[in-house]
């Protein structure tokens, strides 16, 4: 936008025309001149207002040249060139419309290398170095060959959330409308990447979602791939899947089998334990390792301790996993935080207010049944006279 503005409008970002625009202004917020005439000459220059500018109160107006004929034609601006930021050896940075990209080389020929740039990138932090190592990644359009039963070219791409395989539908397609055609696409498995998937692959990825079969009730059960894996899916119900893999292996005598056990609703049902090391000589419990939210851990059911660094699930010694547990109880339990301590002083203060209240309302009751007594007192002596 900068190189913009100072190439093609060098005149509206000049430092004498920004310092007698504000004189002018001024000169109309005081009442010394006229918007109106004033906002012609900046607009469309000298032939609208008869040369008047001193009558208008405008000063000479010679900075007022006109806007109009600078907008007018933009034919000679070059909207690559003014967005376009050499970077080094060869390699520019560029403002397309989906967002920023490094390019090296003519479009079109053998040289020529792209690479988007990732959305976290700081403008400092792309340097030549950095660039060479976006544009040596593989770009993420490979052809790898035609459907054989459409004809249709299948392309593998690497998308904004991800390695995926397309096709590539004939020209004249309808995109929008009520016959539009949308292209079969389907997600790379985690197990694939773009410079090893096949045809045969990315057709097996695009079959998905497949049937697997029916229930008894005739209800169909089709095994997906989804945003958080793979899943079986039954009407409304869906089951998850062990592995990708099984979205073309799982038979209707498995897929019935999971349905028939009860849905796992909350937290999932726990891991198996990852090793077992034996009795803790301590507890005298049995110690195993397990996979936990923070790395794996060895626990006796009682305490549990973190792998340190140096250490692994497949080299931990039972000697080792008794080690880490007696630590873990040498430093003792956890200290209790400092809002809980809070919580609880507040809560045995609340009754002094409740006391409080009491001691008052008793002594309205004691005013009142002395203000009762002294009237029966009263009226009793005056009975007597």
């Amino acid at each position: 936008m900068v190189n913009l503005l100072e190439k093609h409008f060098g005149r509206l970002v000049d430092y004498d025309f920004t310092a007698r625009m504000e004189d002018d202004l001024d000169r109309i917020a005081r009442g010394e001149a006229r918007a109106v005439p004033w906002l012609k000459r900046f607009y469309f220059g000298e032939g609208t207002s008869n040369g008047d500018a001193a009558e208008a109160g405008n000063g000479d107006g010679d900075h007022l040249g006109g806007l109009k004929e600078l907008v007018t034609d933009l034919g000679a601006i070059d909207a690559r060139e003014v967005s376009s930021f050499p970077v080094g050896d060869g390699i520019v940075l560029r403002v397309g419309r989906y967002g920023p990209y490094i390019e090296r080389g003519e479009k079109d020929t053998e040289e020529h290398q792209r690479a988007d740039i990732p959305d976290d990138l700081a403008p400092d932090e792309l340097s030549v170095e950095f660039a060479e190592e976006l544009l040596a990644k593989p770009s993420g359009d490979f052809e790898l060959g035609a459907d054989p039963v459409t004809g249709h070219a299948i392309v593998a791409k690497a998308g904004r959330y991800g390695p995926y395989v397309t096709e590539v539908l004939p020209e004249g397609t309808p995109k929008t409308g009520k016959n539009a055609v949308k292209p079969r696409t389907a997600s790379l498995f985690k197990s694939m990447s773009l410079d090893t998937v096949t045809l045969d692959d990315a057709l097996r990825l695009m079959s998905l979602p497949r049937v697997v079969g029916a229930d008894a009730e005739g209800q169909e059960i089709t095994a997906q791939n989804g945003r958080y894996g793979p899943y079986l899916k039954k009407g409304t119900d869906s089951r998850s899947l062990q592995s990708e893999e099984q979205l073309f292996t799982i038979t209707l005598e498995e897929a019935l089998a999971i349905y028939a056990q009860p849905k796992q609703r909350g937290r999932a049902a726990a891991k198996p334990p990852l090793k077992e090391l034996g009795t803790d000589p301590v507890s005298e419990k049995p110690v195993v390792v397990k996979d936990g939210r923070f790395g794996p851990y060895v626990t006796d059911g009682e305490t549990n301790a973190t792998l340190r660094s140096g250490d692994s699930v497949e080299d931990i010694t039972p000697e080792r996993g008794f080690e880490l547990l007696a630590e873990k109880r040498a430093k003792g339990p956890a200290k209790k935080t400092a809002k809980k301590t809070v919580k609880k002083t507040a809560a045995k203060k609340a009754p002094a207010k409740k006391t409080a209240a009491a001691k008052k309302t008793a002594a309205k009751k004691t005013t009142t049944a002395k203000k009762t007594a002294a009237k029966k007192a009263t009226a009793s002596n005056g009975a007597d006279d």
